[in-house]
């Protein structure tokens, strides 16, 4: 088993004239110079740690602040105390008091030299002496970098773990040795796939390889932690990449097996390697067609939208495979997916719905479709018509140039045909032109299920012929009633 990960060897002087630039490079707020002055004055160490020093490194917003200290959580919450404010100590367990400060939410951790049961995830707490202990039980080395603060202005840059050289050179390892870093907390290696897909790193060697071996730890944790690593890796900014590792290591074969099953189908146009690629570079044509930053329910749109095809896949009599109704399983596949990880309704909701309606577009044709078959595309897509609209257009990967330019103004006639409907009604939010109580009353009837038969009536006769005046609909209504 390889061991913790050491810092290169240096000259001493060398060293030392790093530290001081890389110290010179992290703006430290003035709320973590108070935080340090306080500290100091009881007596007490403060370091600066973990993402906080990473994102400062990188220059990237830094808005949350962690702390580590030797002093020990009731010390932690006295000092606070002192000097007011609010203290959270849910975390107080785990050595960890949080705060706010200056705007700033704040936690403070007493060093830590874990140990885990490696059954759940959940440490043996056990509180360390120095930080060098603390950062060797850190997930990455990037993350393994503190910066001690003195209380009067002066910074010693602390990196036993070589994480300043991982960090320029993009590389993601861990302190410790892998095998290690994941027993003691699985969700460690779909962490690193977050990075991946965030940050831009490309995982060490031995990194892969553990991932590899051990991705069936992934089941030890809880699907909602699953889950809020799964949506941060989503939202990054290299979401494919990350996909491919998990999908690679074997991780997604626990996290959404449906997407490694996805390699096994040959998409119907016979020119992608498979749809598993083919639903890659539509989630990366999605995320070029975003507009209002990172939109979680596009990307897992995107994502998801073929994942029916392995089970509807089906050889023709001449030879070319078809996929009937793959959107109908597929949506029933990530409706069951995504409650399986405990997305909130709404996201399943609105994930599924997009899945089931990606399809109809093809039958748009030239512009076939009536005016009624725009108006139930407009109400079936609801608020979500905006991101059917990008999910539709990215479907489009198809390497024939001239066929992809035709989709494309098949698309904008499309577009074109729900605006000037849109101009002429109020085509976001049809409804009958009567009412349930108007229903009841022309009909002299109560409240029940035929007045919602009728208005079902009412309804596909408004999608069919537009706007109806108050008297046709009054006549159409009293026709249907006569042959019930």
């Amino acid at each position: 088993m390889s061991a913790a990960v050491p810092a290169p060897p240096v000259d001493p002087d060398l060293h030392l004239a790093q530290q001081n630039a890389v110290v010179q490079m992290i703006a430290v707020p003035p709320v973590a110079e108070e935080l340090a002055a306080e500290f100091a004055a009881a007596g007490h160490r403060l370091y600066l740690v973990g993402g906080s020093v990473r994102d400062a490194l990188l220059q990237r917003p830094v808005s949350d602040l962690d702390f580590t200290t030797d002093a020990r959580p009731e010390q932690i919450v006295a000092l606070l105390k002192a000097r007011g404010g609010p203290i959270w100590d849910t975390g107080i367990a785990f050595g960890t008091v949080g705060t706010r400060r200056g705007g700033h939410p704040v936690e403070i951790t007493t060093f830590r030299s874990d140990a885990y049961d490696r059954v759940s995830r959940n440490p043996i707490v056990a509180f360390g002496d120095t930080v060098e202990d603390d950062l060797l039980r850190r997930d990455f080395t990037v993350n393994a970098m503190a910066v001690e603060l003195s209380g009067d202005g002066r910074h010693r840059f602390v990196d036993p773990f070589g994480g300043l050289a991982a960090l320029a050179a993009g590389t993601l390892d861990t302190p410790a040795t892998p095998q290690e870093s994941f027993a003691d907390d699985p969700l460690r290696m779909l962490r690193a796939a977050r990075f991946v897909s965030q940050l831009g790193f490309t995982p060490a060697a031995r990194v892969v390889a553990a991932m590899t071996d051990m991705a069936d730890q992934i089941a030890r944790i809880t699907r909602e932690r699953v889950q809020a690593e799964l949506s941060k890796l989503i939202l990054g900014a290299h979401p494919r990449r990350a996909i491919e590792l998990m999908v690679d290591t074997g991780l997604a074969a626990d996290v959404l097996p449906e997407v490694p099953a996805m390699r096994l189908a040959i998409d119907e146009h016979m020119q992608h390697k498979d749809v598993y690629t083919h639903s890659l570079v539509v989630l990366e044509q999605a995320i070029d067609r975003e507009t209002d930053g990172p939109d979680l329910v596009l990307r897992l749109a995107a994502l998801l939208h073929d994942i029916g095809k392995p089970d509807t896949r089906r050889k023709e009599p001449d030879g070319r495979v078809s996929f009937h109704h793959h959107e109908v399983v597929g949506a029933k596949m990530v409706r069951k997916r995504l409650r399986e990880l405990r997305y909130p309704k709404a996201i399943v909701d609105d994930v599924s719905q997009l899945v089931f309606l990606h399809l109809r577009f093809h039958g748009y044709g030239n512009g076939e479709w009536t005016d009624s078959a725009v108006r139930r595309y407009v109400t079936d897509a609801g608020p979500l018509l905006d991101r059917l609209h990008k999910l539709v257009r990215s479907d489009c990967t198809t390497r024939n140039r001239r066929r992809a330019a035709a989709l494309q103004r098949s698309y904008d006639s499309l577009e074109e045909r729900i605006a000037a409907l849109r101009a002429q009604e109020e085509l976001d939010s049809i409804r009958p032109d009567l009412d349930g109580n108007e229903i009841m009353q022309l009909l002299g009837i109560p409240p029940g299920p035929l007045v919602g038969k009728a208005y079902k009536h009412l309804l596909a006769l408004r999608m069919e012929r537009g706007p109806l005046s108050h008297d046709e609909a009054v006549a159409e209504l009293h026709r249907w009633a006569a042959e019930q």
